[in-house]
């Protein structure tokens, strides 16, 4: 066998313009509004559970229990968010920001430089391709 099809990662780069900025900010302002207002439904619906459950201290505990973790995982996305807001902010414009990855197929045969193969990437503005890189 002198060759071989694999699957290799593409890493996805968007160079930065104030169109893009502004859609990161609006979608990470979107997400922090969204966990906030869960974190209140969350408050609200404790309280009220608390009430209506009575007296028992061991149920009492479970439900603090529950909400409270309920509560600790959006707090920690919610300040994420704001970390990555504030990051966002601080970008200049034309910076070159990972996207994500994609794969793609590629033939390997003997004698191929594995790190050319596996070192490409795809630049994107404004949802256009503008280079492939290796």
């Amino acid at each position: 066998m002198d060759s071989i099809i694999v699957k290799v990662p593409v890493t996805i780069k968007a160079k930065l313009t104030e169109k893009l900025k502004a859609s990161i900010l609006a979608d990470l302002e979107k997400n922090i509004q969204r966990v906030e207002l869960e974190i209140k439904q969350i408050n609200l619906q404790e309280k009220r559970t608390m009430e209506e459950q009575g007296t028992d201290p061991q149920k009492a505990a479970s439900i603090q229990q529950y909400f409270g973790m309920e509560r600790q995982k959006r707090l920690e996305y919610r300040a994420e968010a704001l970390e990555k807001q504030e990051t966002t902010q601080k970008l200049a414009i034309g910076a070159e920001i990972v996207q994500g990855t994609l794969e793609r197929q590629v033939e390997l045969k003997i004698g191929d430089d594995m790190r050319e193969i596996m070192n490409v990437e795809v630049l994107v503005e404004d949802d256009k391709i503008v280079a492939i890189r290796s």
